[in-house]
């Protein structure tokens, strides 16, 4: 009898990969309830939850806060709208220089962060841009349009173009097909990349670094509070949220895009 359980060897080495991986993370959660302010010294002398009120209360972590959630909320819209088009025209049509143009879409993930902040900056600078929220929302929308591109075409190469042509046959126009046919089919696919585009922005530091100018957002806030030894353990408080706040948008898009073979026309 062929036993489906996995060899020994092969679930050590899977247990301790997610050791290496998550042992981190277990250190965050540790030391945000270290009541040691300076050092992060181990095991910790003692646990507290103070820290947990001291973070409620800092205005400026709130403020960071809010300008991370108008980025991320302001690229995912973008990201969504065009990352959508192109898909759709990449897909459903043939012209000279798809193939070019497809390399060109998903090369911003593919780039260096530092190359494509380094870029955009010269960019803004050469065209006398002022920083502001909406040169990060456009750094970080560079990034979240291949995301949901991805989604998307992979969606749409399942969707049947026989659908198209029926709604069409019984005299419906662009817009009824698209949201009554089109929309149905990839809208799993469309919540999940914009749920992931969300995650990737609202974590984004080194895009951050060059368009945010004077402003802080979370991530960078985190970064500019590590070289302070003052109330370190507010750093955790805040790391642990993020953790928690990235994690379930990536959970629930990874539940919705799990059983993505299925649309309808396809059996659905």
């Amino acid at each position: 009898m062929r036993s489906d359980r996995a060899p020994l060897g092969l679930a050590v080495a899977a247990a301790g990969g997610l050791l290496f991986l998550l042992a981190p993370l277990a250190l965050i959660f540790l030391y945000a309830f270290t009541t040691d302010e300076r050092s992060y010294t181990f095991p910790p002398p003692g646990l507290t939850t103070k820290w947990l009120a001291v973070a409620w209360g800092r205005q400026d972590v709130w403020d960071a806060l809010g300008l991370s959630l108008r980025v991320a909320s302001l690229a995912t819209v973008i990201a969504l709208v065009l990352g959508t088009l192109c898909a759709a025209a990449m897909v459903r049509t043939r012209f000279f220089g798809r193939d070019a143009i497809s390399l060109l879409v998903v090369l911003p993930i593919a780039l260096p962060g530092i190359i494509t902040g380094i870029s955009l900056r010269s960019a803004f600078s050469l065209m006398d841009i002022p920083f502001s929220t909406w040169t990060i929302v456009l750094g970080h929308a560079t990034f979240c349009i291949v995301v949901v591109y991805n989604n998307a075409v992979a969606r749409f190469r399942r969707l049947s173009g026989s659908l198209l042509e029926a709604s069409a046959d019984l005299g419906a126009n662009g817009f009824q097909t698209f949201r009554h046919v089109v929309l149905p089919n990839i809208g799993t696919a469309l919540l999940a990349g914009g749920m992931l585009a969300f995650a990737l922005s609202f974590d984004e530091v080194i895009v951050t670094t060059f368009t945010a100018g004077q402003q802080a957002t979370l991530p960078i806030w985190m970064l500019e509070e590590l070289v302070r030894p003052r109330q370190r353990p507010v750093t955790n408080v805040v790391a642990m949220a993020v953790v928690l706040v990235t994690l379930l948008p990536i959970l629930a898009a990874y539940s919705l895009t799990r059983g993505g073979d299925d649309v309808a026309g396809g059996g659905k």
